[in-house]
């Protein structure tokens, strides 16, 4: 895919965005003629660009958003936002329970680790997306992006997965500006990335900006 990031020249960026969309329909050509894409849907550019994505090379009849909250979630309101505006159907699946039972039976001779805990949620909700995935003859849209496959910010096993990845070739800078061509909220967009899991950003994790990652 041709690489745009150094410039993020307009043209170029249009070009390599509806060179994905095609790539997406050739892939349920190939891979589930007539299957619907199905997405965990976190209100942040990543799961938007994404929906957004698979709602062009698709439709949006053929497009399924998952909402999962873990209790309550301040930031909600982004997600359903999300769904609305591509105007797609969607299931919201509160993982509260789940990850209380884990976290309740676990051994009580072993201490689960804060990093443990905080890689639980994404493991519940990929299994999630692919349950809700399995009963509506879906395939797993994975959200992550280039910058973060490439310093491996991701929780394997959980958001790292899929069954194919629309945004694996783009970096951060890219995914925010095929974002804006698509007409997504600029909110959405430009949402402070995180994991939703240790209350810090992304960027306060790495020590880096996304920006300079890109560079």
């Amino acid at each position: 895919m041709e690489r745009i990031a150094d410039t993020l020249n307009t043209e170029k960026l249009t070009r390599a965005m509806n060179g994905c969309i095609e790539w997406i329909r050739e892939f349920f050509e190939n891979n589930g003629k007539g299957c619907n894409a199905v997405l965990g849907i976190s209100g942040g550019k990543d799961s938007s660009v994404v929906a957004a994505l698979c709602v062009e090379a698709l439709g949006k009849d053929r497009v399924i958003g998952v909402l999962m909250p873990n209790g309550e979630q301040a930031d909600i309101d982004m997600a359903y936002k999300l769904v609305n505006h591509l105007g797609i159907k969607y299931y919201v699946v509160n993982i509260h329970d789940a990850m209380e039972g884990i976290i309740n039976a676990f051994p009580s001779d072993l201490e689960m680790t804060a990093q443990s805990r905080i890689n639980l949620a994404p493991r519940i909700r990929m299994s999630t997306v692919y349950a809700i995935s399995q009963s509506v003859n879906g395939r797993v849209a994975n959200t992550c992006n280039l910058s973060e496959d490439w310093v491996g910010y991701s929780t394997r096993y959980g958001d790292s997965v899929g069954d194919f990845s629309p945004c694996s070739h783009f970096t951060v800078q890219e995914v925010k500006a095929i974002g804006k061509i698509l007409g997504l909220p600029i909110e959405l967009i430009e949402k402070a990335p995180s994991d939703g899991l240790c209350g810090k950003t992304d960027e306060d994790n790495l020590g880096f900006t996304y920006a300079e990652l890109d560079r």
